[in-house]
């Protein structure tokens, strides 16, 4: 029998962002600052908006897992004393001493991974470069937590 080719119109992305330079602006390998891009009005208003829907987000998160860890002990505690559940806690204050231990002996060094070290220091630049897009931010995000 016969095949049937169905033809397929190809996008070529380079072409397509010749002619769109919003497309460039926005997705732009080496987009730069946002200070370059947009003026402090705007800026301001991202950053703050951005801001207050991240503190929302997070202050209703946060309230779900206080209420769903504090519950969970609840629980727990409930259980042990009903029988339903034996804690070992000599096993839980080894456990607890254990990662005591852990801790003092990573933070005695005091020194960081060169991975995180060239990570915290890119996120220092992106701050310099967007400094009024991060306080916009900030103050979003505190009056996201508030609200």
């Amino acid at each position: 029998a016969g095949v049937k080719e169905d033809s397929f119109n190809v996008l070529d992305l380079a072409e397509y962002t010749k002619n769109r330079p919003w497309w460039r602006k926005v997705f732009a390998p080496s987009s730069g600052s946002s200070a370059e891009k947009y003026n402090v009005a705007t800026q301001l208003v991202i950053g703050g908006v951005t801001g207050w829907c991240t503190g929302f987000i997070f202050q209703k998160v946060g309230k779900l897992a206080a209420t769903a860890v504090g519950g969970g002990f609840f629980l727990l505690q409930i259980a042990n004393h009903k029988g339903y559940i034996k804690v070992d806690w000599k096993l839980v204050e080894r456990d607890v001493n254990k990662a005591k231990q852990q801790l003092k002996f990573h933070s005695s060094g005091n020194k960081m991974s060169p991975e995180v070290k060239s990570r915290v220091d890119e996120v220092i630049i992106f701050l310099k470069k967007n400094v009024i897009l991060t306080g916009g931010f900030a103050g979003g995000f505190l009056l996201g937590m508030a609200s």
